[in-house]
């Protein structure tokens, strides 16, 4: 089996194989996009196995409990009236099995019949590239991170979508949708379809996506953070009623709150220093450059002492939530103090 090291254009070069109908043997799939990954794995199964799921020429196993000699079975079983078997094995770490030596060699030397997918989902994907037998399987196989998708694809395919509707979208108020539930395509399909259904004319605007998008806790933390900057204390106070609203655990909302705090702190250093978007985004491993705009847009209206004294009071209200018996006075008066400094 050849060398197929392609681990930094495993996306495009899977679209190309399914494209031309030459899919590869050996394949990983990981990454935080879920709605990418599965759409794949659905062209792949449709490509390998069009007569259904339930057709000889598809094995499908989950979790610990395989074995390699269940595995060496379905490798060697030939397809049946197909020309291919596709092999589907979900949260299997292959980089910590028991009988690692047999199973580098299994991967090293797959039959050309077979499609084998290895699926990290609850599984972490974290192989050790010291160790000589996990670096010896990743040059064999075809690495598919599904990552969570950049605003201009983003806005792309939300556009998209909304014209699959009958709708269209401004590019700010795409960007916003994205915002507001976390740029993630699975949650941005069931919202498309509810605003697209609301909305009454040809565009879907900020005002229908308000009206039925309930946001994600990070972007409300945004909102949140953004008003104090701003000053606005009563705004501030009714963003924090939509927090207690969406009943999460206030241990929770008080690391949000001081999560968009600690980068608010790192969009000031980053304006101290020129660093711009693109430096804050690697300080803070931020996922969509649309999150980073508006921090960078916020911490121009905060000063450098302001945000540092911030993320103090967020820690000390942090503390004090550990022994409180009112966690949501606790939090009230946090966002009181942060919208006097």
């Amino acid at each position: 089996m050849p060398v197929k090291n392609k681990d930094s254009d495993g996306y495009k070069s899977l679209t190309e194989a399914l494209k031309n109908n030459q899919l590869d043997r050996f394949y990983i799939f990981h990454g935080e996009e879920r709605y990418l990954l599965e759409n794949m794995l659905g062209r792949i199964r449709a490509q390998i196995c069009p007569d259904g799921l339930s057709s000889f020429n598809y094995r499908r196993f989950v979790g610990k409990g395989l074995t390699i000699d269940e595995l060496d079975e379905a490798i060697d079983t030939l397809p049946s009236f197909a020309q291919r078997t596709l092999i589907e094995v979900h949260d299997f770490d292959i980089f910590s099995a028991s009988d690692k030596p047999r199973l580098t060699a299994m991967l090293s030397n797959l039959p050309e019949y077979v499609c084998l997918v290895f699926i990290y989902e609850a599984t972490q994907y974290k192989p050790d590239r010291r160790v000589k037998a996990n670096t010896e399987i990743l040059k064999h196989a075809v690495i598919v991170d599904f990552a969570v998708q950049d605003t201009t694809k983003l806005v792309r395919w939300i556009n998209a979508h909304y014209r699959d509707a009958g709708k269209n979208i401004s590019e700010a108020d795409a960007k916003y949708l994205a915002f507001i539930t976390g740029g993630y395509m699975s949650a941005l399909c069931t919202e498309i379809e509810k605003t697209a259904a609301y909305a009454k004319g040809d565009a879907v605007t900020r005002a229908d996506i308000d009206a039925v998008v309930v946001p994600v806790l990070d972007a409300v933390a945004y909102k949140l953070t953004d008003a104090l900057a701003r000053r606005e204390h009563a705004s501030a106070l009714k963003i924090m009623d939509e927090l207690f609203q969406m009943k999460e655990a206030p241990h929770k909302l008080i690391f949000s709150i001081s999560l968009k705090m600690r980068q608010l702190l790192a969009a000031r250093i980053c304006l101290e220093n020129n660093l711009g978007r693109s430096g804050l985004i690697e300080m803070c491993g931020i996922r969509h450059e649309f999150q980073a705009r508006a921090l960078m847009e916020t911490a121009q209206r905060a000063s450098l002492s302001g945000c540092r004294e911030a993320v103090l009071c967020c820690s000390s209200t942090a503390l004090e939530l550990n022994s409180s018996t009112e966690p949501e006075s606790r939090l009230i008066e946090l966002v009181t103090k942060l919208a006097s400094i």
